[in-house]
This record gives C-alpha cells, sequence and structure tokens, in this order.
C-alpha cells in the first residue's frame, strides 16, 4: 500500500501573539501553563513589555493547514541581547564577536522574563511540532542569524529537538513536590529536626508585627496592583538595572489573568510593605516576583517559598515552581530539579565549540545535582 501523501503546510513568521485568535492559540496551548497563554503573552506585547526599544521583538512561529486553519505554534523573539532568558549566553556572544560574527540578532523559542519549564511547541501531532524546530533553523538560515534557543522547554518536547540535532543544555532550579500534605504541619514533620526547629522561627519571625494578606480575582483592587508595581520595581532595579515589565503590563495582568494570580501582600500597619505574585496553573504554582521595601529577616522566604506551600497544599497543586537559581531554597524543602533548554547553531565550528562547552558544563552540573540530591532536609526513611 502507497504511504499518504503528508498533509499540505504552511509555515510562516507572526507579526505577534495579539494577532492571532486566542481561542486557537490557547487550544494549542493546552491551558495548563499560564505564560504560553494567549493572555500573557499579547499583555506583554500590548504593554510595550515586549516590542520596539526592548531587545525583543515578537515573531511567532505559525503553521496552518491546507484551508488556513492554524494547527501548530510557538511563541518566538528577534532577540538583539540576551537579556531576560536566564539560560545565560553571553560567553558565546562574546566569543563569536571575538571570532568577527554577529551573534545578534537571534531567534528565541521562550516565554519572556519567565524561567518556567513548559510546552515551546504548542502542536498536538508530533510531525506540526518538528516543522516548527524545522521552521526555526529555516529563519536562521535565510537571515544570516547565528542561532536559534528553545528555553525552559518542557522535558517531554526535548526529544523533539535533540531528534533534530539542537544542542542540549540542562540546568537547575528548586521545586517543592507535594505529596499529598494535609497542611504545613504534614510538610514539617518530614523534615529533621533541626530543620523543622529552623522553618518554625523564620516563619515566626517573619510576621511579627506585620499583617499578611493573600488577594486574588475580585478581592485584587487598583492599590494592590500600584504595591505590586512598587515592589517590582525595587527588585528590577536591583537585580537587572531596569524592569523587564512596564506597569501596563500590571494592569493588564490585573483585568485578563486575576483569577489565576495570587498577591500575598505584607502590611506594616495599613502600608505594604512587600509582596509576591503567584500564577495558578492546571498542577503548579509559580512563585514570579517579589519586592520589600524594608529589611525584614526571613520575610522573602515567608511571602514566596512557606506560604507558596501553604497555598499549593490548600489547593491541591502537585508543586511549587519559584523561580530560577537560588540554593538556599533546598533548605527549606525544595528540591533540585533538572531544567532544559535546546540550541541551533548555524556555523559547523560555532558548534563544535558551543558542544564542547555543554559537555564541559554537563559534567560538573550532574556532580551539582549528586550533591544537592544528598543534602535534603528530610529525615532518613528507615
Amino acid at each position: 500500500m502507497a504511504e499518504a501523501d503528508p498533509p499540505q503546510r504552511t509555515i510562516s513568521l507572526g507579526s505577534g501573539v495579539a494577532a492571532v485568535d486566542a481561542a486557537v492559540w490557547d487550544a494549542l496551548a493546552g491551558g495548563g501553563n499560564p505564560f504560553v497563554g494567549h493572555d500573557f503573552l499579547s499583555l506583554l506585547e500590548e504593554s510595550g513589555s515586549v516590542g520596539p526599544g526592548t531587545g525583543w521583538q515578537a515573531a511567532p512561529l505559525l503553521v496552518e493547514d491546507e484551508g488556513g486553519a492554524l494547527v501548530a505554534a510557538a511563541p518566538a523573539y528577534l532577540k538583539s541581547h540576551s537579556q531576560g532568558e536566564y539560560v545565560f549566553d553571553q560567553g558565546w556572544a562574546d566569543a563569536w564577536a571575538r571570532a568577527g560574527g554577529d551573534y545578534y540578532p537571534k531567534l528565541q523559542i521562550a516565554a519572556p522574563f519567565t524561567p518556567v519549564p513548559g510546552p515551546r511547541l504548542l502542536a498536538p501531532d508530533d510531525g506540526d511540532a518538528a516543522l516548527l524546530i524545522r521552521a526555526a533553523e529555516a529563519v536562521v538560515r535565510q537571515n544570516g542569524l547565528s542561532s536559534a534557543h528553545a528555553t525552559f522547554v518542557a522535558p517531554g518536547q526535548m526529544p523533539l529537538f535533540e531528534d533534530a540535532g539542537w544542542l542540549v543544555r540542562r540546568d537547575i532550579q528548586f521545586h517543592f513536590a507535594n505529596t499529598g500534605y494535609q497542611s504545613f504541619d504534614d510538610f514539617l514533620a518530614t523534615l529533621t529536626s533541626a530543620k523543622r526547629k529552623q522553618l518554625r522561627k523564620e516563619r515566626a519571625r517573619a510576621v511579627a508585627g506585620l499583617r499578611i494578606e493573600e488577594r486574588t480575582g475580585n478581592a485584587l483592587r487598583p492599590e494592590h496592583w500600584d504595591a505590586m508595581w512598587q515592589f517590582y520595581q525595587d527588585t528590577g532595579a536591583r537585580k537587572w538595572g531596569h524592569p523587564y515589565l512596564t506597569r501596563a503590563a500590571f494592569d493588564l495582568m490585573g483585568a485578563r489573568m486575576a483569577d489565576r494570580i495570587i498577591l500575598v501582600l505584607a502590611y506594616d500597619g495599613d502600608a505594604p510593605v512587600a509582596g509576591a505574585m503567584h500564577f495558578v496553573g492546571a498542577d503548579t504554582l509559580y512563585g514570579r516576583y517579589w519586592g520589600c521595601l524594608a529589611e525584614v529577616p526571613y520575610l522573602h522566604f515567608e511571602l514566596c517559598y512557606y506560604r507558596a506551600i501553604d497555598i499549593a497544599i490548600a489547593r491541591g497543586l502537585a508543586r511549587v515552581e519559584a523561580g530560577a537559581q537560588g540554593g538556599h531554597k533546598l533548605a527549606r524543602g525544595y528540591g533540585p530539579v533538572a531544567t532544559w533548554s535546546a540550541h541551533f547553531i548555524a556555523d559547523p565550528g560555532f558548534r563544535r565549540a558551543v558542544a564542547d562547552y555543554l559537555e564541559q558544563e554537563r559534567r560538573a552540573e550532574e556532580a551539582e545535582m549528586d550533591w544537592l540530591e544528598g543534602h535534603m532536609p528530610f529525615r532518613r526513611k528507615d
């Protein structure tokens, strides 16, 4: 029997996610991860957080069938720098520049400013997902770009990139796993005695003299967004030099995503002094933004880590992902988890150099993972 002809497909580079029908995009995204949903990606564009002057030019990869229906997509951006990615390739850029090449612009398949693992190939069919990878390669070759990068890729999608010959990079984050706890005390009972005492002490010191509120949905009012913006600006200025998100992005999150956001705010009297923003996914609580206008010991841990555990347990969520880096999370019950990225380097010589670097990095990372897994704060099981 003759094999059926492959379905006809048209591949294009879009001008932005906001220009794509929201229901169609979200059907491909699956709804479980808020950071690849139409609401989040389009509000970044509409608020000016990505776009002209930001170094992030929206260029989603789109695959349509012969009838013009969108059957696959990938959030993609033409980047003129390496900021806001959390998978660091500035060393690669410097090496390529010393060799006389232009590393930028590059193609980035990602959720901007968001070190959260998730689907990057929004396609129900592996064949169409593979087309997205080939489309990214074609964009690089046809436009003389140095490279394409897919960062914080869901582990289940990494084989598609590996099959296409992309270079694989692994990093480490720290996630809390909810193994069926009924309360925070249930979680504490799994820790060593010393760690239990430490966490209880930290929680008590963090909230002494303060009032803590959790707000979501209709309970979020303009003054809460004003406070969170102030906290975010303070952290952004210290960490990155300037905040990635604009003020308008916070207003749009409040208008479109309030039911999927929980703000945890700390008050000294009537004055808000600190806050953390968490996003709710299908089975995961995502800790994203935090800021504090006063030096309060352990308040960061309380709002970002311990309250997140409380929320996840209360909502029956499987885990908490509290952002990039942060080995201090280990002592607070957040275990090491591998995160993945994939990289297409157009120049063969440059590709070999990057591959050699990644092999050395992988060996060091594997040793670090082994060490971390041996230093978890949990009691030994008999």
